[in-house]
């Protein structure tokens, strides 16, 4: 073997036990990191729950871990966004009050929209959590100072958007300079809502009908 093809052998060895190296490595933090990672998700998605239905006294999740919830919603009707998770919210002698429903909206200026929204069983909406929002510093990003407050406590069927003031419980007063942020969040509060009315009142004793 001349020095060429051994030069290339030791090449590839190196690079070979690199690569291995990096990978176990890889392995390792991801082991590592894995719990604290999924005990923080848990935590904000207790804190959510906490945040959109403070009157409730626990939680607990309506479906399967990674059901397609989109399969239950009605043929024919256009639903915009994902529907991640339904949370039964009870009282503290187990009687359901509501659903805590998490919504991801995909029309956001930086990406996706995901937030937490309380529904009671007459249709109020509690308010809305923001859980992952990567919109413009100083625009978008005023979402939770600006949109999420006037959600609170509304009974309607379904939100609009205006630039010029809201005059009813229905409006919200879009924010300045982020008319796509604004979009966002409306369409995905009406998604949660469309879910609501058409999947969750058609359930009976919190279980979906077979």
């Amino acid at each position: 073997m001349d020095k060429e093809k051994k030069s290339m052998l030791k090449d590839a060895l190196i690079l070979f036990v690199i690569t291995l190296v990096a990978g176990l490595l890889l392995g390792f933090v991801y082991d590592v990191t894995k719990v604290p990672i999924e005990q923080q998700k848990a935590k904000a998605k207790a804190q959510a729950c906490r945040n959109v239905f403070s009157q409730a006294d626990s939680f607990e999740s309506m479906f399967e871990e990674g059901e397609d919830l989109m399969a239950y919603f009605p043929e024919g009707l256009e639903l915009k966004v994902d529907v991640n998770e339904v949370m039964q919210a009870l009282d503290s002698s187990g009687q359901l009050m509501g659903y805590v429903i998490t919504v991801t909206d995909h029309e956001g200026y930086g990406g996706d929209i995901q937030f937490s929204m309380g529904v009671t069983l007459d249709g109020t909406l509690n308010g809305i959590s923001l859980l992952s929002i990567t919109e413009t510093a100083g625009l978008g990003m005023k979402a939770g100072d600006v949109l999420v407050p006037q959600f609170a406590n509304k009974t309607v069927e379904r939100f609009t958007y205006t630039k010029s003031g809201s005059t009813n419980d229905s409006e919200i007063d879009a924010i300045s300079g982020a008319t796509i942020t604004t979009k966002a969040v409306v369409n995905g509060v009406n998604g949660g809502l469309l879910f609501f009315q058409n999947v969750l009142l058609g359930t009976e004793g919190g279980a979906i009908n077979e």
